[in-house]
């Protein structure tokens, strides 16, 4: 009798192996060398890319040794790839004459790509007041994305957090203080600006960002004619009249033309007002020292004049 079983034939031992292996090899991270010129930068980066100090030095270090930690990407839909964590590198590696960088690449979704950009660069201690706001911006609405699919889908297990609450988890900010620069992003260019380059404190800069864009633009005028720019104080007196429907830019004007404290007590010489007194050699410090020691040997004299 002829058997009706049909002829199983079994994979070798090594063949087995072999595929488990590959299976696994499949899921490992690879550290792929990729053209300079086929890395784009991430839409909308909030942070800025400068040719400063240390970025000559960060070229540097790659003209010596290379780069020690590879960038993340993803696969760009018009071919290439888009970085999400390594911008700074790329840049230092263009500078230091590279053609390639390594890059880990992953299938990322626009919110994880959103998140891993901005956690990789929030720990810098360099970050510009606007940089960390627009940051934390990006952060807070992919979270918040995240949340409503997830929402969708399953159901919410402990306590919810609020996207603020989850940003700060891994931030040298509180939440409130994550709402305070976030906050930031409603000033115009002008003003925002000013905030880095520390002409407007961050506190009144707060306080300023509910103005409306028009007052905000006549405010930069006010600004400019009385040669001054906000205390803390006006700031939110500028706010508050705005909110009750009463700033007008002659307003602005009265408020911005007024004396502050810090200036009624502060004296400044001009170096063109000293140097005539001084040997051109004498550096500002060397000068300030010197006015100093003179003013100590006067108060002193005063002194023994005045006990005779």
């Amino acid at each position: 009798m002829k058997s009706s079983a049909k002829k199983v034939e079994l994979a070798s031992v090594d063949d087995l192996f072999s595929t488990e292996e590959s299976r696994a090899d499949a899921q490992r991270e690879k550290v792929l060398e990729i053209p300079l010129s086929e890395l784009h930068p991430f839409k909308d980066h909030p942070f800025k890319v400068k040719d400063d100090e240390a970025m000559m030095e960060t070229a540097d270090s790659i003209r010596q040794y290379g780069v020690l930690v590879p960038a993340i990407a993803r696969p760009a839909p018009g071919g290439g790839y888009e970085l999400v964590a390594g911008h700074r590198r790329h840049r230092a590696s263009e500078l230091a004459g590279k053609d390639t960088m390594p890059v880990i690449v992953r299938n990322l979704d626009d919110d994880q790509a959103t998140i891993i950009m901005v956690d990789s660069n929030l720990q810098r201690e360099s970050l510009l007041p606007s940089e960390r706001a627009f940051a934390y911006k990006m952060k807070l609405e992919a979270i918040k994305h995240q949340g409503a699919r997830t929402d969708l889908t399953s159901a919410q297990l402990g306590p919810k957090l609020t996207a603020a609450e989850k940003i700060a988890e891994n931030s040298p900010d509180s939440k409130s203080q994550i709402k305070r620069f976030i906050r930031l992003t409603e000033l115009i260019p002008e003003l925002l600006d000013m905030v880095d380059e520390k002409k407007i404190a961050f506190n009144p800069a707060y306080e300023l960002s509910f103005l409306k864009k028009e007052e905000q633009v006549d405010l930069l005028d006010a600004m400019d004619s009385e040669q001054a720019t906000p205390s803390l104080s006006q700031a939110q007196r500028l706010k508050k009249y705005s909110q009750e429907g009463h700033l007008t830019l002659d307003m602005m004007r009265v408020i911005m033309g007024e004396e502050k404290k810090s200036d009624l007590d502060k004296i400044t010489f001009t170096s063109d007002t000293l140097r005539k007194y001084f040997p051109r050699s004498y550096t500002p410090q060397r000068m300030q020292e010197t006015i100093i020691k003179l003013l100590e040997q006067w108060q002193r004299k005063r002194q023994q004049q005045h006990e005779r």
